[in-house]
């Protein structure tokens, strides 16, 4: 098997990083437009990160830091790659970003019916927080 190549994704990956969450990511986000992708690229360059194999896109995770926080959203693996340490190595790139840039804690968004999601988060050391709550409010139609 050949080498996995991580790497932050660029504005030219963008198109790419959209169609590859159509396949391989659970669920959709108001975000998961070109726009909401570029703002994210544009605000802190290094979030993003890509996995690829000879070229190919094979995952990707966003680890955002606001500079008090750390969250993880969008760990996707393409699903004919999945059981090949992809996701845990955008785990360990996500986390090392964090502890460099000062997090002590990261936390991640899984939805509730992705049963695939919360094996993977839990098999990478994460557990549920049921005493908290999200709550949202869309700020645009």
């Amino acid at each position: 098997m050949t080498e996995l190549h991580l790497r932050a994704a660029a504005p030219a990956d963008l198109d790419a990083v959209l169609a590859f969450w159509k396949i391989s990511a659970e669920g959709t986000s108001i975000s998961d437009d070109r726009d909401g992708v570029e703002r994210l690229v544009a605000r802190d360059p290094e979030a993003l990160i890509l996995a690829e194999r000879n070229g190919e896109l094979v995952g990707t995770v966003i680890a955002g830091f606001d500079g008090w926080r750390c969250h993880l959203y969008r760990l996707a693996v393409h699903p004919q790659r999945r059981r090949q340490g992809i996701g845990s190595a955008l785990l360990t790139a996500a986390e090392e970003r964090f502890v460099r840039l000062g997090g002590r804690r990261g936390d991640a968004m899984v939805l509730v019916r992705n049963e695939t999601g919360q094996h993977a988060w839990r098999a990478a050391g994460y557990a549920p927080e049921e005493k908290w709550r999200r709550w949202v409010k869309h700020l645009t139609d």
